[in-house]
């Protein structure tokens, strides 16, 4: 029966080109959709690592007339001591740009012995961690203590950790070289600062000293959760008179719904994409499939008085289309493995396998649910009728 069908499908082989060209693009376009939202829902499986509820982040510029590193020092002092005071905030730390959810990076080559990986880097405070509950799984975090060292404080994630260390403990190891050596005082879990969608990337918290001080242009606070728009307004004009310039503040849920929609724009032009040529394709499939069946009428009344059932003509045409779907999807799959082998993009095997399995599955719903209407009215062909048109 398959044999018969591809030698059907061989005759009509300039009629049937276009179609598994159509059939073919479309895979290619669906294993793209796919893969995206494969590697999309597997980043949005693992834990974001840290709270972002009741966190604010405080944008503000350094004022232009505190020039020195000691005025500097003050100023930041004035500004936690402020902050401290008001009892509505529970945590507090200064840190850069690169604030969870925000747009901006910042990264640069960590290297240890002859190992380098590019990792982000974050400017904090001691307090940090507690601002958003990180958990350490090694070590401990920065404090005071570690300004008499003569190496920086710092704490690196997990990932970063698998790629330097493996499975050797990296608490105490010194990383760079001299004189910007820094000290490992311990390892924090993964966190997503990048949204929910974003895979997990190797981090470094640097402390914040006077040779951070350019980088450093945002405030976490957490916030008690009774904290309103009046104490809001409240913060927002006591910072606003001590600091001497503009300054915004934003909620960290806001910030988080807010890159998760930059994500995701990528998956919706890639759906318009992919719809337009599902459409294109499905009505291209049930067009040839209902021209087939007016042009051979004759012969589906012949067979039909040979002693042919309705339900193996039906067969016969979806057997058609199946075998026009796996000569696309063999050609498709072709290139599709390549994506792995390859390494291509840097993600997972997994992440390409499970794409392609979900891609053939559904080029081959749509193939059937294409053909078995036309099939159906085929199935009810009359020879009498079918040989009297003839």
């Amino acid at each position: 029966m398959v044999k018969h069908l591809f030698k059907l499908i061989w005759n009509k082989k300039k009629q049937n080109f276009l179609l598994i060209t159509e059939m073919l693009v479309s895979f290619i376009v669906i294993f793209s959709v796919f893969s995206l939202l494969v590697y999309f829902y597997q980043n949005y499986k693992k834990p974001i690592g840290f709270q972002y509820e009741n966190v604010w982040a405080i944008r503000f510029n350094q004022p232009d007339n505190i020039k020195s590193k000691d005025s500097l020092t003050l100023f930041y002092a004035g500004i936690s001591n402020l902050l401290h005071s008001m009892p509505q905030i529970k945590h507090t730390s200064f840190t850069g740009a690169n604030y969870p959810f925000a747009t901006s990076t910042h990264n640069n080559n960590v290297t240890y012995h002859k190992n380098s990986i590019i990792s982000n880097f974050y400017t904090v405070q001691d307090d940090y961690a507690n601002a958003l509950n990180l958990k350490l799984i090694e070590g401990r975090w920065f404090n005071k203590s570690d300004e008499v060292n003569k190496d920086k404080p710092v704490v690196i994630n997990e990932k970063l950790k698998e790629k330097l260390f493996k499975n050797e403990s990296p608490v105490g190891k010194i990383l760079g070289e001299a004189p910007n050596t820094m000290r490992i005082t311990g390892v924090a879990t993964n966190f997503k600062d990048k949204g929910d969608y974003h895979a997990l990337s190797e981090g470094i918290f640097v402390r914040m000293d006077t040779t951070t001080y350019n980088f450093i242009s945002t405030i976490l606070i957490n916030v008690q959760p009774t904290a309103d728009a009046a104490f809001e307004s409240r913060l927002f004009k006591s910072l606003s008179n001590a600091i001497g310039s503009s300054i915004e503040v934003r909620h960290l849920t806001g910030e988080r719904k807010s890159i998760n929609k930059i994500t995701l724009v990528p998956m919706m032009i890639l759906f318009i994409v992919a719809g337009f040529l599902i459409i294109n394709v499905a009505l291209g499939l049930f067009g040839v499939l209902w021209y087939n069946i007016s042009k051979r009428k004759s012969e589906i009344g012949l067979r039909r008085a040979v002693g042919a059932s309705g339900n193996s003509i039906s067969k016969q045409l979806v057997g058609e289309a199946l075998v026009l779907a796996t000569i696309s999807l063999v050609v498709g799959s072709f290139f599709a493995v390549q994506f792995p082998l390859m390494n291509v993009f840097d993600l997972a095997a997994s992440t390409y396998l499970i794409a392609l399995a979900l891609a053939i599955f559904f080029i081959y719903l749509l193939v059937i649910v294409c053909a078995l209407y036309p099939a159906k009215q085929a199935a009810a062909i009359f020879p009498a009728n079918a040989l009297h048109e003839d």
